[in-house]
């Protein structure tokens, strides 16, 4: 047999409708907006700090490394440098000789490479490289001939790099100390931008987790909240593993595309638009080199993210069933041991589990694929620059730093593209479980209240059912025009065959369920004029299967009001018998007991139910079944309690056992959703119908 473990399907999401989930959004994120303002300020500021890292190496080289200057000399062929300096002169820095000046090795890049190539073969600019030193380092140490040397504008020499060849390290060091602490500052602000960085990032990652994780808060309160308010027929429908699974791991999926979709997507967009502006800048042609792999990583990057957008969703899918599967199974061990089922069960796991583990192992595959791809398309990326950009470095048409700074941002080029492809596959599971989180929410399964509530100035448990009928599935009636009466400090019983209504006809009471015809006043108000917490606060239910949540004794019974003092607990326990087994446990009220109350026994769960029901001072007390699975000294506890009760409130029981019915002031009889008897013990008894066919069942063998 195969069991549906109830997760929601997940359509296909368009984008005007995924537009719509990102808006129901914006109310959570309003009171955060300053945080999140200011984490996208620092998220700009960290973009522009990335963007100068690789930059700063091509500084290094071309300013203070290779800081080479060549000879300009404007004399020659006085057309051609006419035309140089028209074009030109601004580049160039005069020396005190006449027509000589000198440009940078920078500078010399930004001549059109025609123009550059004209200007050597006509002798306007040296091939011979120089370096520019102070005067102060060769007055000092005399290293030099003043013949070799060419004085520059203010304190500056220029010195040909052949000179320099025979020198020692030390001696080249001293000369050109300029160009070493050059470097020093270029190094110093690297390490200032790096620990910025560092700084920033962790003040952005901070702003945004918390923002995030207090949005996820008021979303998981809302949610939890929305599911509280929710009719009890919205959870016949709705598993429990279905709505844990909402509740924590969806909405943990929202937090994960916020933290990294929502924002940092715009960090990612700002360097990849910034990575094009500087490489377009820094040589257009060799940028346009570089775009030529656009295509191919949008393709690929496209084909990935279709394929892992499926597979995310097959893997939430599992992982609901399969919780869904462990809260059914873990809640329901004792009856799966009782009967030995735990192979088959476990068979069952393994099947779920599987199908989770296979999907996943779809996703690794498409990752194992996509990542090295992505490298591999880096790799070449960075190898066509090394060609073209070598060829261009050689042929004096592109500095050696502008092509190590192109490396380095083609390499943070393909970060951000992995980056918006694995966010985007985050964001469509993330969009999957936003469709889910606010389909819950949208879900509006309540008990209405009423528009102008009222409230009965009477408290005495007066109980009217008037052509009453209801149906849990259409065409299938519970109820069928059912109609007694309950009067102030009576005990009426309710009884009947199984299925013939009785559990439906106290939810109804409780508003669990709408009516659909007839009418059920409440102390002379009908039931859907009540507020709902002040008609349910006003009847006291203790059910068949008492749930015990786990914590104090006293926190089971007041259920968390601080307002129910100790006196009050006692009180009610002792009104009920259940004070003296309270007492033994060690710690008396405060003693700690396990979820579903495993460590206390079926009598004694029900006493405490019945003390929970007492607490807050209903005027109608309703025990389900109370007694059907209670020894007979719990039971006979019970009954005691309920006619000492029953002097001060109404009581309405459902029950089997003939000795707890026998009490009753009068006993309904109902069959398939209909009163067909009704009066006293002895009354049914004559009558020899149905009454007295369910005492012959319950009537114990000699």
């Amino acid at each position: 047999m195969q069991f549906d473990y109830g997760y929601m399907e997940e359509g296909h999401l368009g984008k005007p409708y995924n537009r719509r989930l990102l808006k129901r959004l914006i109310p959570y994120s309003r009171p955060y907006r300053k945080p999140i303002v200011l984490a996208l300020g620092l998220t700009i500021l960290i973009t522009l700090f990335d963007l100068a890292i690789p930059y700063l190496p091509k500084i290094a080289i071309d300013r203070y490394i290779l800081s080479l200057w060549y000879p300009v000399k404007q004399q020659k062929n006085r057309n051609l440098a006419t035309e140089f300096s028209d074009r030109y002169g601004h580049l160039v820095v005069a020396t005190e000789e006449t027509g000589l000046g000198f440009i940078s090795n920078a500078h010399i890049k930004q001549i059109d490479p025609g123009d550059l190539r004209r200007y050597y073969d006509r002798g306007i600019i040296s091939k011979v490289g120089f370096y520019r030193v102070s005067v102060e380092a060769v007055n000092k140490n005399g290293l030099l001939n003043p013949e070799a040397l060419i004085r520059g504008e203010g304190s500056s020499v220029y010195i040909s790099g052949e000179a320099l060849k025979g020198f020692s390290p030390d001696q080249i060091a001293t000369l050109r100390h300029r160009d070493l602490n050059g470097l020093l500052l270029v190094g110093l602000f690297l390490l200032l931008l790096i620990g910025g960085s560092l700084v920033l990032n962790y003040w952005e990652f901070y702003l945004l987790e918390k923002s995030g994780q207090n949005m996820m808060q008021d979303i998981r309160m809302e949610l939890f909240g929305r599911i509280q308010g929710q009719a009890v027929q919205f959870f016949d429908r709705n598993p429990v593993g279905r709505l844990v699974t909402r509740v924590t791991n969806d909405i943990e999926n929202l937090n994960e595309m916020f933290k990294s979709v929502l924002i940092t997507i715009f960090k990612d967009v700002f360097v990849l638009s910034g990575i094009i502006v500087v490489l377009v800048y820094l040589n257009w042609r060799l940028a346009l080199i570089s775009f030529m792999l656009l295509p191919a990583v949008f393709a690929l990057t496209l084909f990935f993210s279709t394929r892992a957008r499926e597979v995310f969703r097959e893997i939430r899918q599992h992982i609901a069933a399969i919780n869904a599967f462990l809260q059914e199974r873990l809640s329901g061990i004792r009856i799966i041991q009782l009967f030995v089922q735990e192979r088959s069960q476990l068979k069952r796991f393994e099947e779920l589990n599987h199908k989770n583990y296979l999907a996943s192992l779809r996703q690794i595959r498409i990752f194992a694929v996509f990542m090295p791809a992505m490298e591999v398309l880096s790799s070449v990326g960075i190898g066509l620059l090394i060609w073209y950009g070598g060829g261009k470095v050689i042929g004096e048409q592109l500095s050696l730093g502008s092509l190590v700074a192109f490396i380095g941002y083609i390499q943070m080029f393909f970060k951000p593209i992995r980056d918006i492809s694995e966010k985007y596959n985050i964001m469509q599971s993330a969009m999957a479980s936003m469709e889910r989180i606010f389909g819950l929410m949208d879900q509006r399964e309540v008990i209405q209240e009423p528009i102008i509530p009222k409230r009965s100035v009477r408290r005495e448990g007066h109980v009217e059912f008037k052509n009453v009928s209801f149906s849990y599935s259409e065409g299938f009636p519970v109820l069928k025009g059912v109609s007694f009466e309950i009067k102030p400090g009576q005990i009426v019983a309710l009884v009947g065959y199984t299925g013939s209504g009785k559990t439906t006809a106290i939810s109804l009471l409780e508003r669990f369920y709408e009516l659909e015809k007839g009418d059920i006043l409440f102390d002379g108000l009908d039931i859907r004029e009540w507020r709902i917490g002040e008609l349910r606060s006003r009847i006291g239910l203790v059910m068949q299967d008492v749930f015990i949540f786990a914590g104090t004794i006293a926190e089971n019974i007041c259920l968390g009001d601080e307002k129910t003092s100790r006196e009050k607990l006692e009180d009610v326990s002792r009104q009920v018998n259940a004070y003296q087994f309270i007492n033994r446990l060690p710690g008396g009220f405060s003693h700690e007991v396990k979820e579903e109350g495993v460590t206390l026994s079926a009598g004694e769960r029900q006493l405490l139910a019945l003390s929970r029901a007492l607490a807050y001072d209903p005027t109608l007390l309703v025990l389900d079944e109370a007694t059907s699975s209670v020894d007979p000294e719990t039971e006979r506890l019970i009954q005691d309690s309920i006619f000492r009760l029953s002097k001060r409130q109404t009581t309405l029981i459902v029950a089997h056992r003939p000795s707890t019915i026998q009490m009753a002031d009068r006993i309904l009889v109902m069959h398939r959703g209909r009163i067909v008897e009704q009066g006293t013990h002895e009354e049914l008894i004559g009558l020899k119908n149905i009454y007295y066919r369910l005492n012959l069942l319950h009537k114990p063998e000699a």
